[in-house]
């Protein structure tokens, strides 16, 4: 989708900086909400538009966008951005490189009616489960982009992205209490997504979920042996750590982990890996935003800190390599180092072994919200599905449960890592842009942990 007048534009830019980027984008997106039986938002959008950026010697950087995809608008804004005069720029040959992300079933094979009738399918199965279920609502999204930029490194890549959620949200209600379960399904691909999950399964899940909690007593309080799920996702190491892994907070000082490559960080069971190369997942790409090859980068090794992800300006900063996590929301926003699919490594610890270890304490299937500080990586965690460890044995479902601790401090204290591999997958915000990611965790066991819940009178 390269335009016209391009290349000229960022030959302008170019001129006296360290490094300079024009990114343009294409994007077509449809959202479906039905809600209660009534299809309340039916959303078809597009929007076109490029970025122009500058990192200038003293790396500070210059940054604008613009609609309209002239050659002309184009050379203005690279004009106004390098302060310089019109002259005529040579232009050099460009390594060339176009991808599409590999998609089975593409997503205009179905007509709309046909998506709409996937939601009432789900929604259907929802509401029969139950007499207690009191409210359902199905969400469909699908976005589709097109990106190009031309860097002043003489590479021009251009990339097709597609991007399906699907996702269902039950409310249940019993003597005046109530519950939601909610179930997220998607990833980088067309509409085989619905042959594994297919809509009345992933209401079902998200039912049964909400009525599990209906009738499960209070969580009890304080510290306990808690063992977090690979059903739960990775949320706890994609909030309370992988956000301090970001270059610009780990090499600006505004992280736990700064200055601190080389060191002991963590268990030695803890290897934590981004790969944006993972095939189909939220985060993935062939490509970031700043025209990088995507490459999966080991942030922990064995418990050692090894590396931090890193875009082109932190980079270019502090003396290291660029390793393809420079991300932006879209075309209006500059990139910055942000995580893709972030996850802890399976280890050597069978995950029924590690329930059979625990004589009493918390399981967790299911992580609801909660609040991290990203600089200390203290959090406290909403439990959306737990359930009481007795005697090595999964018992009765627990409901109000939240867990309070230190990300980085957590990390060092795992002393059982599963075989297993569970994702889950969101938007992250960072910055005031939003980015699809997926993050995933094996079966862990943290030997002590704050539980909020439920204190009994002695």
């Amino acid at each position: 989708m390269l335009v016209a007048g391009a290349e000229k534009a960022l030959a302008l830019l170019s001129e006296g900086a360290l490094f300079a980027d024009l990114y343009l984008e294409k994007t077509r997106s449809l959202r479906l909400v039905l809600e209660n039986e009534r299809l309340e938002e039916i959303s078809l959008g597009e929007d076109v538009g490029a970025g122009l950026r500058r990192i200038n010697p003293d790396f500070q950087t210059a940054f604008g966008f613009t609609h309209e995809l002239s050659g002309e608008a184009l050379w203005d804004l690279a004009r106004e951005l390098s302060r310089k005069g019109g002259e005529e720029i040579k232009r050099r040959p460009l390594l060339q490189t176009k991808v599409r992300l590999p998609v089975r079933i593409p997503l205009e094979k179905e007509e709309l009616s046909e998506k709409v009738f996937r939601l009432r399918t789900a929604e259907r199965a929802a509401w029969g489960r139950s007499r207690a279920i009191r409210q359902v609502k199905v969400i469909y999204q699908e976005v589709e982009k097109e990106i190009a930029i031309l860097t002043s490194e003489d590479r021009l890549v251009e990339e097709s992205r597609i991007y399906l959620l699907f996702a269902v949200q039950v409310v249940a209600e019993k003597e005046g209490v109530l519950q939601q379960g909610y179930e997220p399904v998607g990833g980088t691909m067309g509409l085989e997504l619905f042959e594994e999950h297919p809509p009345e399964e992933v209401a079902l899940r998200a039912a049964e979920r909400a009525l599990r909690m209906l009738s499960a007593p209070r969580a009890p309080a304080g510290r306990m042996p808690v063992v977090l799920s690979a059903e739960a996702g990775g949320t706890m190491i994609h909030e309370a750590v992988g956000h301090g892994l970001e270059a610009d907070h780990a090499e600006e000082g505004f992280s736990v982990y700064a200055g601190r490559l080389g060191e002991k960080v963590a268990s030695p069971l803890i290897t934590v890996i981004d790969d944006p190369t993972l095939p189909g997942k939220r985060g993935s790409y062939a490509f970031d935003d700043e025209g990088c090859p995507a490459e999966p980068v080991v942030l922990i090794e064995e418990g050692v800190l090894r590396n931090f992800l890193y875009d082109r300006l932190t980079a270019l900063k502090f003396g290291r390599r660029p390793n393809g996590h420079g991300r932006r929301e879209s075309y209006r926003h500059r990139p910055i180092p942000r995580m893709a699919n972030t996850y802890i490594a399976p280890g050597p610890h069978d995950p029924e072994e590690i329930i059979r270890s625990v004589d009493r304490g918390l399981l967790v299937r299911k992580m609801g919200g909660g609040e991290v500080n990203p600089v200390t990586g203290d959090f406290v965690f909403e439990v959306a599905e737990g359930y009481l460890l007795e005697g090595g044995e999964i018992g009765e479902p627990v409901r109000g449960a939240t867990l309070a601790g230190n990300g980085p401090q957590v990390l060092q204290e795992i002393d059982m890592v599963g075989s297993d591999l569970g994702f889950g997958l969101g938007t992250c915000g960072k910055d005031g842009q939003g980015v699809p990611v997926s993050d995933a965790q094996p079966t862990l066991r943290i030997p002590e942990l704050l539980v909020g819940g439920e204190v009994k009178a002695r």
